[in-house]
């Protein structure tokens, strides 16, 4: 009775102790090395983090390829894999706080020869003998070794998880990007091809009035020179178009349906919805990859605690209990019960210095991960401060570029009819017609830009986080 007694409040005091000691320091997050504000004033509009990619991206040819990218991605595929191996360790880690328990049932059968002195009055023997036991084992988990152990466990599940969502947020806004860049890449393939087609038509104008000795073999020379620059754009840009094409089925995973490659077009895409911009404490303490950032070193600060615990005695008791027979039929009768009680106490007497440097270690690497937590803040606030930047200007460029255009078309139309009446030389033509050419580029990659920037805009804003 006093052993039972004594078992019992060993392990009343073991639960209480369970729970009251943890040497792992006080988690408190970082102050943000950031200034309250934006650099830029703050804009009108809808909230990135209110709007799911599918609401932003609102096109059905890139709702298309964004979900046969998500479905079919390495990277992301990876990513999850990361996610359920995280799960599983943390599943291990939260087993270890608990007891274990295992059951065996055994038989042993010997045989004896008559030969053998201890035999030989009674000849041969046969034994059999039957074993049911029990065991349990449990770490009491006095200094929180085992719990800072699962919560080192979970941040790093919790760390992938959120890294899982920043490849995701990524790959939608790479998928989307460089759809548009195929986009841009076809439009500049098709100015090509309607510059030389315009360029064919002067050159053969050229050529009759050079026949009719109205003109010089310059002009002829000049024409034909413009003409041999827009032939070699149009390869150029056919190159170009292809290996966007193969970016973008990379990206997929998959491929690339033909009909959405060749249709690509600046001029056929949807307007995205104008975001507002938030306060930056808002916005960085919620982008999956500051989330991740953060959730490492919320790992770091639970490795010190394990790294302190090693310093102190660690306690396991270890109980077994069973029945031993001779027979089958008597294994759990009267009297064949037995059992044994082993509490342990390991001290750490001796390491060589191997716990002094191990809590160094984990240490260092705390400070090491705020270093890089305030780092991944400082890289996210300069890339928000420069999408900003990038939504203003963008918007006003993408204007005078579109009435550039529409200027040198003009100014194009006059120079072709004041050639024809005699009034001007085909210089002036030419000159009209390679402004024009640039004017048209030049437009298409500022409004291509202009696009990927607020897709830009969209992924550092932490657009779809909920």
């Amino acid at each position: 009775m006093n052993n039972r007694h004594s078992l019992y409040r060993l392990s009343l005091v073991g639960l209480l102790l369970v729970g009251g000691c943890n040497l792992a320091p006080h988690y408190q997050r970082p102050t943000a090395p950031i200034t309250p504000q934006w650099q830029e004033p703050s804009t009108q509009g809808v909230k990135a983090s209110s709007l799911a990619w599918s609401q932003f991206f609102t096109d059905p040819k890139l709702q298309q390829l964004i979900r046969l990218a998500l479905e079919n991605n390495r990277d992301l595929r990876v990513a999850a894999l990361n996610v359920e191996g995280a799960r599983a360790q943390l599943g291990i880690t939260q087993a270890d706080l608990l007891p274990s328990l295992s059951g065996t049932v055994t038989k042993t059968a010997e045989h004896l020869p008559a030969n053998l002195y201890s035999t030989q009055s009674s000849g041969p023997v046969t034994y059999q003998q039957y074993e049911a036991t029990a065991s349990a084992s449990w770490e009491l988990d006095f200094f929180g070794k085992l719990r800072n152990l699962r919560e080192q466990a979970l941040e790093e599940y919790l760390n992938y998880q959120a890294t899982q969502q920043a490849t995701q947020l990524s790959l939608v806004a790479q998928v989307v990007s460089a759809y548009i860049t195929l986009a841009a890449d076809n439009d500049l393939h098709q100015v090509a091809i309607d510059t030389v087609t315009s360029q064919q038509y002067s050159y053969k104008i050229v050529q009759e009035r050079l026949a009719a000795g109205v003109v010089t073999e310059q002009d002829l020379l000049q024409s034909r020179t413009a003409l041999e620059s827009a032939q070699a754009d149009i390869v150029q840009y056919d190159r170009d178009r292809r290996q966007a094409a193969y970016a973008l089925q990379l990206l997929l995973g998959t491929t690339l349906p033909r009909q959405i490659a060749s249709q690509a077009s600046l001029a056929s895409m949807q307007v995205f919805p104008a975001l507002s911009s938030e306060l930056p404490s808002s916005v960085l303490t919620r982008r999956p990859d500051i989330l991740a950032a953060e959730h490492t070193l919320k790992a770091a600060n639970a490795n010190i605690g394990v790294a302190r615990a090693a310093f102190f005695p660690s306690i396991s008791l270890t109980a077994t209990g069973g029945s031993l027979s001779s027979g089958l039929s008597s294994l759990l009768g009267a009297g064949t019960g037995g059992w044994t009680f082993v509490p342990t106490l390991s001290l750490p007497l001796f390491e060589g210095g191997k716990n002094k440097a191990t809590l160094d270690l984990a240490k260092v690497t705390a400070r090491s991960d705020i270093a890089a937590y305030e780092k991944a803040i400082q890289v996210a606030f300069q890339e928000v401060s420069d999408a900003l930047v990038g939504k203003e200007t963008y918007q006003q460029e993408v204007g005078i570029r579109a009435a550039d255009v529409a200027t040198n078309q003009r100014y194009y139309s006059l120079a072709q009819r004041r050639y024809r009446e005699g009034l001007d030389g085909y210089l002036d033509v030419l000159t009209a017609q390679r402004s024009l050419y640039s004017a048209k580029q030049s437009y298409l990659t500022v409004l291509s830009a202009s696009l990927t920037q607020q897709v830009t805009l969209y992924k550092v804003l932490g657009g779809g986080w909920r």
